[in-house]
Formats: structure tokens, sequence, C-alpha cells
């Protein structure tokens, strides 16, 4: 009785304890992120600010159907979801295969040079871009050398959302990699090794064993990068200030100018915001439903 009394005491006091580091930061994240989510949510259905508030109901969401500039910004940040995300995350396997390597030399300098581009400061990189797209960059000045036409890169609505979409490739490959290559080191090199036994060529491995066995990675990659794109803020701002006039803003960029760059509206663009909101989680269910498939 009294090891069972002592047993009892000493889980309670774990449990405690786990309790003690929990709250704290479960009250931090209540306060700082899903308190302002659900204010967000309550002034998407009103109108005016402070005591002029009004509830005016789905009015809001409404005006987004017949605002050109939330369609325009739509388009964009969907454009940049549907080029970007799949290219990076296949570079970002194919690299992180390539490095998985045990025979290949020098892997850890291979694996900063393609991760530092996510520790760039934004500012830094944003410029280096906007220098080497200019109509004097050094891309013009290697098109012109081979004998093409120069580009005006960031005078021109699509040649600047490819940018954009260049821009985050670069940013962003070398952050999942890390992910895939996590994941291909938790591979038992046996299974590689029975399969090269069984007859199984290098292609017909990755496909067969490294795919399926990296679903979970893969889908949480798919996850994040789906909800950053359609959160893209930084090179909208910094890279191209969303032009030529609207041409590569994203919804993101225009909740913020709505918010603080022209008249504020708040109200707008809450319901803005808990749009993408919806989209994300709309996106991330299917996405999970799709690639969570267990037998």
């Amino acid at each position: 009785m009294a090891k069972e009394r002592k047993a009892m005491t000493l889980e309670r006091r774990l449990r405690i304890t786990g309790w003690v580091f929990i709250i704290p930061a479960a009250a931090l994240i209540l306060i700082f992120s899903f308190y302002p989510m659900f204010q967000a949510i309550l002034i998407a259905f009103k109108r005016g600010r402070g005591a002029n508030e009004t509830f005016v109901g789905l009015a809001n969401f409404a005006r987004l159907l017949k605002d050109n500039t939330f369609k325009q910004c739509l388009f964009n940040t969907v454009f940049y979801f549907v080029i970007q995300v799949p290219i990076m995350l296949v570079l970002a396997l194919i690299l992180a295969q390539l490095l998985n390597n045990p025979r290949l030399k020098g892997k850890g300098i291979f694996r900063t040079m393609i991760f530092l581009p996510c520790a760039t400061s934004l500012v830094s990189y944003s410029m280096i871009f906007q220098s080497l797209f200019s109509s004097n960059g050094f891309i013009n000045v290697l098109l012109t050398n081979i004998g093409l036409e120069p580009v005006r890169w960031l005078e021109q609505a699509w040649p600047a959302r490819f940018v954009i979409i260049f821009a985050l490739i670069w940013r962003w490959t070398g952050y999942n990699m890390v992910f895939y290559l996590a994941g291909l080191q938790n591979i038992e090199s046996s299974v590689y090794e029975a399969a090269t036994i069984d007859g199984a060529s290098p292609v017909q491995q990755f496909f067969k064993i490294t795919i399926p066995l990296l679903k979970p990675t893969i889908l949480l990659t798919a996850i994040m990068s789906t909800a950053g794109t359609l959160q893209l803020f930084d090179e909208s701002v910094n890279l191209t200030s969303g032009g030529p006039g609207k041409a590569t803003m994203t919804l993101a960029h225009y909740i913020f100018d709505t918010s603080f760059v022209m008249t504020p509206n708040f109200n707008y663009s809450a319901a803005m915001s808990v749009f993408i909101l919806v989209s994300v989680a709309v996106l991330s269910a299917i996405q999970m439903k799709i690639g969570d498939k267990r037998d």
C-alpha cells in the first residue's frame, strides 16, 4: 500500500509539473493568437468603429464578390500557389534524395548552401532580386549575350509574377529540403538493400519506397506551404510593391493596405482575413483527406 501511495504521489507530482509548464504557454497562445482571431471574425460581420459599430451580417463578404482589386489579388495568390508550391516541393525532394547519398562528399557544405537562402534577410534578398531582374541587371545582360531580347521583368505583369515565383522557390526550397532529409534519414538502409537484391532500380526505389515512406513529411510540407503561400506578404511588398499597378499584389498585401495605407477599413480587412482562414482550412483538410490514407 505504501509503495502504491508513493507511486500515485509521484505520478500526481509529475502531472502537476507538466501543467505548470503547459499553462503559461497555452495562456499566451490563447491571448495573442486565438483571441485576436476570434475578434477578427466578430468584426468581419460589423461596420464602423467603436461605439458606431453596427452588425451588417454578410455585407462585407458580399463586397468581396464586387471588389475587382480583391479578385486580382486572389488570382495572383492562387497563381503563386499553383505554380510555386509543386515546383518547390518536388525540387526539395530531389535535392534531399541527392544529398542523402552516403557516398557524396561535402554533404554538409551543400546542405548549408541550399538552406542558407531561408536564413537570409528578407530585405536583402529582395534587393538582390531587384538588382538581378532590373532592366540592366545580370539576367538581362545574360539574355542579351546569348542573342535574346531583354525582358522588362519588374515593369510587366507576367514577368513580375514569375520573378516572385523564382524568389519564393530560391528562398524556401532549402527549408523544405531539411524536412525531407530528416525523413530520409529515418528510413532504414536495409529496406533499400533488400530492394537492390530484388533487382529494383534507383528510380523504382524512389517511387516505390522513398515517396510512400515520406508521405507524412510530404503532407506536412504541403500543408505548411499552402498556408504560407495563401498568406504571402513579404515578397509582394518588398520585391515588387504589388506592381506594376496591382498585378503582383497578394491578398495579405491588400489586407495590409486596406488596414493601414488607404482609409482604414478594419471590418473589410477582417472579412478578407476570414476568407484566407477558411481557404487555408479547406485546402489543408483536402490535402489531409487525399494524402493521409492509412491502411
